[in-house]
């Protein structure tokens, strides 16, 4: 776990891959972020949630007035998340919108599916940073913040996100799911100031 930024409101950490944001099931489920945090903050609040296998910036609340506060900003997409996948195959243009609802996919659950008929709205911006011979790396912005939205997303597009075990076609081309998280802003629930927070990918 490594702290980059701490004051009275905000904890803003760097998740590793494979380490779970929030407590699961049994035994292997109580090793989390959230509880590595409380053990040296204890009134450190989730706010927000990354896949295990995503790496990146994870942001907390000290207190439950600035949880409130920071889960509003949230859902109102006041905001700002920047992520960095590689995906497989080259993906044509240099920049796009994947506007495409998304609903669980019950009997195959946690996958998530594209449901034009039932799924909740959800909104992906892309743009390419770079073009390998087999695959491209992407900045991604989500609008909306939807299980798994990113990986259903480019899935979808016809370029799953090398590494995912659940969206790509297996096996796995990667030894990690390359999917990072590297980029929040937001308004300062105490000051006001607006404030940025980075942490480049691992790959």
């Amino acid at each position: 776990m490594n702290i980059l930024h701490l004051d009275a409101a905000l904890i803003v950490v760097h998740k590793p891959a494979g380490l779970l944001a929030v407590p699961g099931r049994g035994e292997a489920g109580r090793d989390n972020l959230s509880a590595r945090v409380q053990a040296r903050h204890a009134d450190a609040l989730v706010v927000h949630r990354l896949d295990m296998a995503t790496s990146g910036l994870m942001l907390f609340a000290r207190g439950a007035a600035v949880q409130r506060q920071l889960c509003m900003a949230f859902a109102r997409g006041e905001v700002a998340k920047t992520y960095v996948a590689v995906v497989e195959g080259r993906v044509d243009g240099d920049a796009g919108t994947i506007e495409a609802p998304l609903a669980a996919d019950w009997p195959n659950r946690p996958r998530q599916v594209v449901d034009l008929q039932h799924g909740k709205p959800s909104l992906t911006h892309w743009r390419v940073l770079e073009r390998g011979t087999d695959n491209t790396r992407l900045q991604l912005h989500p609008s909306t913040g939807r299980t798994h939205q990113l990986r259903v997303h480019l899935q979808w597009l016809g370029h799953p996100i090398r590494g995912d075990t659940l969206y790509a076609p297996l096996p796995p081309r990667a030894d990690r799911l390359l999917l990072h998280a590297c980029h929040l802003a937001l308004t300062h629930p105490l000051t006001g100031d607006v404030c940025a927070f980075d942490c480049p990918a691992g790959f």
